[in-house]
């Protein structure tokens, strides 16, 4: 494992940045627009200063790598049942203070180096297992842009899924810019704006913005983290889902279990307040989960909105897709709403 000051790839300077006089920049990838002088960082992480140019300090450097379903990301209408190679760095431009992997997103670890081409290799070598592409995921994807858009290039020229595991947090035009090459997205929609500026340091709107955006080009489906008491609200919880609704009722909704973690320590989250959350969110949109609970069920099972007939069952690491007629449910003709 290769720490900061070992690395052995060449530097690699940075799209989305604008010199300012007297050796400063503006990064311009995500609404934070940091303004940074010779040496500093972003507050991601990923991005310093070096003679008056924007560089990714994290370019390359991969903290986690897993072979993971795709279920795990999660993505339960994009290819159910595959595999798909998953692959982290370090650093976040959020600061939640329920962070899930707070140690590589807030802290400094070690980390091996790999370059797009490798990655790329790697993913095609598992292809007979069952892989079916690269997920960047683990800590904030979107502060490692540089290194996915070059790898997603790669990555799509031999056939392989890009799938982005994001906050969102991300300006329009590098969006643009990344979009052609994705295939997949599982956006984080965290809560209201207090809940936004109180625990993330961030704001919804860009997010809200990214979800427009990425609607209807990439296969998109939304996870929200319910912590109770803090973003469980039924105001907020339908003013979340009819956003999702006005985009497209077919998007996936996954309503995940909330474990204390990092720097806060309010209880789990009742399972009471999910089964709430799965009917609300069922009143405007065909396809709703409840994710991080035991046994569950007819909560992750996906079935058609129009005969109620059995597409997927999931029954823990066991996904089972029914037979189809033409992409059509057999139930009752309707085209189902899955990649497969």
């Amino acid at each position: 494992m290769a720490e900061e000051g070992d690395r052995l790839m060449p530097e690699h300077e940075c799209l989305y940045y604008r010199p300012l006089p007297e050796g400063e920049v503006v990064c311009t990838l995500c609404p934070h627009a940091c303004r940074l002088r010779e040496g500093e960082s972003g507050r991601c992480r990923g991005r310093s200063v070096k003679a008056g140019k924007l560089y990714a300090a994290n370019y390359g450097r991969i903290s986690a790598l897993a072979l993971d379903p795709i279920e795990k990301k999660p993505l339960y209408h994009f290819y159910p049942g595959t595999l798909i190679l998953s692959v982290g760095t370090i650093g976040c431009n959020f600061t939640c203070r329920f962070c899930q992997n707070w140690q590589i997103a807030h802290q400094e670890v070690a980390t091996d180096e790999m370059a797009p081409e490798e990655l790329v290799a790697l993913a095609l070598r598992w292809q007979p297992e069952g892989n079916i592409g690269i997920a960047y995921t683990y800590s904030e994807p979107l502060v490692w842009f540089d290194y996915i858009m070059e790898t997603a290039r790669l990555a799509k020229d031999k056939g392989l899924k890009n799938v982005l595991v994001t906050n969102g947090y991300i300006n329009p035009e590098p969006l643009a810019t990344l979009i052609p090459y994705l295939d997949g997205v599982n956006l984080d929609l965290k809560g209201p704006e207090p809940f936004y500026q109180t625990y993330c340091g961030g704001s919804l709107a860009p997010v809200l913005k990214t979800a427009a955006q990425l609607a209807g080009r990439v296969h998109l489906e939304v996870t929200n983290l319910l912590l109770p008491g803090e973003n469980d609200d039924e105001e907020d919880l339908t003013a979340l889902v009819r956003f999702l609704a006005s985009l497209d009722r077919r998007i996936p909704l996954h309503f995940s279990r909330y474990f204390p973690q990092y720097q806060m320590r309010i209880p789990t989250t009742p399972l009471a307040s999910l089964e709430k959350a799965f009917y609300l969110a069922k009143e405007e949109l065909h396809y709703v989960y409840l994710g991080n609970i035991p046994d569950s069920g007819a909560f992750s099972n996906t079935f058609c909105p129009e005969c109620g007939s059995l597409w997927v069952k999931r029954s823990g690491p066991t996904v089972t897709v029914a037979p189809f007629q033409e992409g059509c449910c057999l139930g009752c003709g309707r085209e189902v709403d899955l990649l497969l």
